[in-house]
């Protein structure tokens, strides 16, 4: 398989993860130059190089986003997981909000889509790492238990791959 091959490959991986996640946890980088991490719904699970999410505006996340726009957003799905590193805006694109808002967005906000506060983040990937296990559960269990016992690492129970995006 060639580069090109394997970068597609990792590609599509990556899209099959952000497509069965339904809650991201998005980092930033507060005025303290500490990293803040909290859960936020994924909006859209087509993956296009973008991810989104709807957010208050004002908020401690879009000051953070505004001073320092490298961001990482973490996601979990089945037996797959994935960090994305990128760069955030935040937008208040109406045809956006309007393309994904959803009964779960309108619980958020009181005054519904025409609420001021009203936000979206748009995350840009620029490179994802993930690790997915492809081994059936009991399987990968029994390959644990015998590295347990050898000492040796777990082989062959899964994918790690990066991708620049």
């Amino acid at each position: 398989m060639t580069d090109i091959q394997d970068d597609q490959a990792d590609r599509e991986r990556v899209a099959e993860l952000i497509k069965g996640a339904r809650i991201a946890l998005l980092t930033t980088v507060n005025a303290h130059g500490q990293l803040v991490s909290r859960p936020l719904a994924s909006q859209e699970r087509d993956f296009d190089g973008d991810l989104w999410f709807f957010t208050k505006d004002p908020s401690d996340k879009t000051t953070e986003i505004r001073a320092n726009d490298q961001v990482n957003v973490s996601l979990q799905t089945g037996d797959g997981f994935l960090s994305i590193a990128g760069t955030a805006e935040v937008t208040r694109d109406r045809g956006r909000i309007d393309e994904l808002w959803s009964a779960g967005a309108e619980a958020w906000f009181e005054g519904g889509k025409e609420d001021p506060s009203v936000a979206l983040v748009r995350v840009h990937a620029d490179a994802a790492e993930y690790w997915y296990q492809d081994t059936p559960k009991p399987v990968a269990l029994i390959k644990y238990a015998k590295a347990v016992v050898t000492g040796e690492r777990p082989k062959d129970v899964g994918e790690h791959g990066t991708v620049e995006l």
